[in-house]
């Protein structure tokens, strides 16, 4: 069997795995086309709202401006947070800095039309609430990540020392 994986691999260039699922996701994208339809991606009488524009903009949004900003800045943390010379810590901060900046950025993004108060009248007719909450709702809620992860931290570091492995000389 791993000479015919082996076999296919060498041709496809990859595991018959990823074969499978690009054909389910195709699949699944011509599902939703025959389901909805073009007419449903695309609107005719302002382009700019149609959904295909809307997904080709957040592609190359990402692509282009979103994955060098955080790339850059993953290096940046890297820098920032390397041990000193002579020293290595038995517990690294980088994922302790990562998990909450990453869970912040996806709920500011997630969250970003109610933060700028787009919509605000179609939101409080439909809800009788205003907007203004969000702003500091997703600022609490960032810093309780943050926190939560200093602890976490906190906590494996004392645990590292106790155990007699915070601060080992290479």
């Amino acid at each position: 069997m791993s000479t015919l994986t082996g076999g296919f691999r060498t041709v496809y260039g990859s595991h018959p795995l990823h074969l499978l699922v690009l054909i389910a996701g195709f699949a699944l994208f011509g599902a939703v086309i025959a389901t909805l339809g073009v007419s449903a991606l695309w609107n005719p009488t302002t382009w700019w709202q149609s959904i295909a524009v809307w997904f080709a903009a957040a592609i190359i949004v990402h692509d282009l401006v979103l994955f060098p900003v955080y790339a850059l800045a993953d290096r940046v943390l890297l820098r920032a947070t390397r041990p000193r010379a002579g020293h290595r810590s038995a517990v690294p901060v980088v994922n302790h800095i990562r998990i909450p900046a990453l869970a912040a950025g996806l709920t500011l993004l997630m969250f970003l039309p109610g933060i700028i108060e787009q919509g605000s009248r179609t939101y409080l007719a439909a809800t009788g609430q205003t907007q203004e909450p969000f702003l500091g709702r997703w600022l609490w809620l960032t810093a309780a990540l943050f926190g939560v992860s200093a602890v976490v931290y906190a906590v494996r570091l004392i645990r590292a020392r106790r155990s007699g492995t915070a601060e080992v000389t290479q």
